[in-house]
């Protein structure tokens, strides 16, 4: 006798002699409701918010005749590069969206959208749009786009992501390797993730074993009742296909992007802690009097920082922020990034073994002293270097280490780009003198002849970049 028949004839017999099934033992469906049970009524609500979208990218380089060949291109690639013209091709790709506007915003990702050229919004009703990128944060890897003529679409509702439980049904609707818009089912299987190497790792993301596969980035991971929990946004898998670990951008920090971009806000401020942490590891637990490990580590901290001002100090664990718990730094900023600007929160933490509160409002990075950004002209060898004084807000945004002080590379052109700095590198001091802020260092090296030696802090390595005459 088959298993199935096995069940059924227990479940006649059972209703036949008044017997109950055992708590947790699995049933034959009893009504037609039951045998047709379908995800097919939260795809119907949920789908037609969600978009396919293609972008356009005009990418211009150089054809080298040596190309493909390992001797030439070391050799002579760099000469044939400056000789051969140059030469433009259009790079393709394409993603998702979730429109959150009846009058056509669109969220997605930002590595999706943010560099295209040409953007083109496809409905699930086949109906097409024209978009631009009207709002950007790379951090959380969002985009927000505008619709040129759309009205009266359907949106998704956002629901509150802090409610969700691992276990959580979930569906991911999206455009997976360019097939059309598909539907796949999962669980929430882990909260509060880093995203390993698959994203930028400065946020707070939910794991899910929904498939998840390329074309699937910036649409909708969505809960039984049809409602936007997050935003897919990286996998990771050795192959490049879905191996059962997704992250998702949550919805609540998906509707703070929201709100700026519908602000006109030219980004998504975040609240300034002023503090380098790291996640509490057993070994520390027990050397702090945890009875498990939890919070956050403070390693350093600023001087002007809310946190030093409200007399926490190096070594003091950061426990929760309004009664939620942290155990990661990631954790940490994405509490804060979702409370906003300006308003106040309860920090719990633990000092000297005795857990206090303190009450504190969040408010952003100070801009002191000014950034004062500049690209230096006529300055000979370093014509065209992109610079800024680095300020508690450079310190947050580039996420340098509390005690950064000088000048940051933005990038290089012209003459600049061959003299070996990079974008992320903290200039120090030329020729042993130190350098205070980016007007200083522009007239630092406007005066310099010669050898020039640079002091430079490079991925917080030290070192001195020689630029000769």
């Amino acid at each position: 006798m088959r298993v199935r028949d096995a069940l059924v004839a227990v479940t006649v017999l059972a209703a036949l002699f008044g017997l109950t099934m055992p708590a947790g033992a699995q049933q034959v469906p009893q009504t037609r409701a039951e045998i047709t049970l379908s995800f097919a009524p939260v795809v119907k609500k949920a789908a037609p918010a969600v978009v396919n979208i293609y972008t356009r990218k005009v990418v211009t380089g150089r054809a080298s005749p040596f190309a493909g060949d390992p001797f030439f291109e070391r050799f002579f690639g760099e000469f044939f590069g400056r000789q051969t013209p140059q030469r433009r091709r259009v790079e393709n790709s394409l993603g998702s969206g979730v429109i959150v506007d009846p009058d056509g915003l669109v969220v997605s990702n930002n590595h999706v959208v943010g560099d295209a050229d040409e953007i083109t919004v496809i409905l699930h009703d086949r109906r097409e749009f024209e978009a631009r990128v009207i709002f950007t944060d790379e951090a959380a890897d969002l985009a927000v786009l505008e619709l040129e003529g759309a009205s009266g679409l359907p949106t998704l509702e956002l629901r509150d992501s802090d409610t969700l439980e691992v276990g959580d049904l979930v569906l991911a609707i999206g455009n997976p390797f360019g097939v059309g818009q598909t539907v796949t089912s999962g669980i929430i299987s882990g909260l509060a993730r880093s995203a390993g190497s698959a994203a930028s790792r400065q946020g707070y993301f939910i794991q899910t074993d929904a498939a998840i596969n390329p074309g699937n980035s910036g649409g909708a991971l969505v809960d039984m009742k049809g409602r936007l929990v997050g935003v897919n946004t990286a996998i990771l898998s050795r192959t490049g296909g879905s191996i059962g670990i997704g992250f998702a951008v949550p919805a609540n920090l998906v509707g703070r992007v929201i709100e700026a971009a519908l602000s006109g806000a030219e980004g998504l401020a975040r609240p300034w802690l002023g503090i380098v942490g790291r996640e509490v590891t057993g070994d520390l637990a027990e050397a702090l009097g945890l009875a498990v490990p939890s919070g956050v580590l403070i390693e350093q901290i600023h001087p002007e920082g809310p946190l030093s001002e409200a007399g926490l100090i190096p070594g003091d664990v950061i426990l929760g922020i309004d009664g939620v718990r942290v155990n990661t730094p990631g954790e940490l900023d994405f509490r804060a990034a979702t409370r906003g600007i300006g308003q106040e929160v309860d920090i719990e933490y633990l000092s000297r073994g005795q857990e206090k509160l303190v009450r504190l409002q969040l408010e952003p990075a100070p801009e002191s002293p000014p950034r004062a950004r500049m690209v230096l002209e006529r300055s000979g060898r370093f014509t065209g270097l992109d610079i800024v004084t680095i300020n508690p807000a450079v310190i947050a945004e580039a996420r340098l280490p509390i005690s950064a002080s000088g000048v940051m590379v933005m990038g290089a052109n012209g003459p600049a780009a061959r003299v070996g700095l990079r974008r992320g590198d903290v200039i120090r001091s030329i020729n042993g003198r130190e350098i205070s802020g980016s007007a200083d260092l522009a007239a630092e090296l406007a005066n310099a002849r010669g050898e020039i030696v640079i002091e430079v802090i490079r991925g917080g390595r030290r070192g001195n970049l020689t630029v000769r005459g």
